[in-house]
């Protein structure tokens, strides 16, 4: 095999590795077999070693037997055989594209993701060159979009072993406590855009069986405090609402072997007059470090409603004018 690539999946401390493996490690035979990739097990860590195409169908089936062991759900060997036939057909389905110079393809539910403007193509390609990437730009300039398609990728691809999405839920301030609902209830209209673009990149099932093992993670930007995050793909989407201290803090979270975006509209901050952000600030304190790097969009780099572009337009001049006064 050539260009092998590894991806890692922790398997939950509810399951017994030993009986998902089957008796003398059959499911090791039937995946090494079916798509010409190396298995391995330690502890409670499944390695998948071959080609990234491959890889990718191992995940599938994989996360579908984890899913059913959850659900204390029986299979059978021919069950597995199945599954795996079908996923060792999909794999030649199409072959990747150069999409963002890297022999890269990135995939939503409906196709090819490209880049529509120079600005998101400069965009993408900073992946290739930083560890830190600031994304700003006014609405539907596809900051958001992006990054979680690039997050998704490195997942799949086995780059990363998962990809933690955050905002700042500045509206809710300190009054979260009052908001009807568990915690989750409270939190996720704050942040639903987040949902939104991983549900345009992965189905239904495979998106909650991710976030049910915590392999995709979706909180607010307070909960990220006192971690450090090895191996995972980092967005903080809305950066623009972090205050200084709190941007400080996400960007010091980072881990080995990781990847940070971080989103933001400089137009559109929500903090109070009193609070500083940290969006602002970073672009001047962290400006020339090596390893991280700049992507600004701008009104051409619009793709959603043509309109957008025309209503940004308006305000542009709408605050030119304001200042004259």
């Amino acid at each position: 095999m050539s260009d092998l690539n590894e991806l890692r999946i922790e398997i939950p401390e509810t399951i017994d590795p030993r009986y998902l493996l089957l008796p003398e490690n059959q499911l090791i035979a039937l995946f090494e077999d079916q798509l010409n990739i190396r298995m391995v097990l330690r502890g409670h860590t499944v390695k998948f070693i071959g080609e990234e195409i491959a890889i990718e169908a191992a995940q599938t089936v994989f996360e579908e037997l984890l899913g059913l062991m959850l659900q204390q759900k029986q299979f059978s060997n021919k069950d597995i055989e199945t599954a795996l036939r079908v996923a060792r057909l999909s794999m030649h389905e199409g072959d990747p594209q150069i999409i963002d110079g890297r022999q890269e393809a990135l995939k939503s539910t409906n196709g090819l993701i490209k880049p529509r403007s120079k600005g998101q193509q400069i965009y993408l390609n900073a992946f290739g060159s930083a560890d830190i990437i600031f994304a700003i730009g006014p609405a539907g300039t596809g900051k958001t979009y992006l990054a979680v398609a690039k997050a998704v990728h490195y997942l799949k691809s086995g780059r990363v072993r998962k990809i933690v999405l955050t905002r700042p839920a500045v509206e809710a301030g300190e009054s979260l406590g009052f908001l009807p609902g568990d915690f989750r209830e409270k939190v996720d209209p704050y942040l639903k855009p987040l949902y939104d673009a991983l549900e345009d990149m992965l189905p239904q099932e495979r998106l909650k069986r991710y976030l049910d093992l915590e392999t995709i993670e979706i909180l607010p930007l307070a909960f990220m405090r006192g971690r450090t995050l090895n191996n995972a793909f980092v967005i903080l989407d809305e950066a623009q609402n972090a205050t200084f201290t709190q941007l400080k803090m996400f960007l010091t979270r980072l881990g080995r072997n990781s990847k940070a975006v971080i989103t933001g509209d400089i137009t559109q901050i929500d903090l109070p007059s009193s609070k500083q952000s940290g969006l602002l600030s970073s672009v001047q304190l962290l400006k020339g470090i090596k390893g991280i790097q700049f992507s600004y969009l701008g009104k051409e780099d619009v793709v959603r409603h043509p309109l957008v572009k025309n209503i940004l337009e308006a305000y542009e001049r709408f605050d030119q004018m304001d200042e004259e006064k």
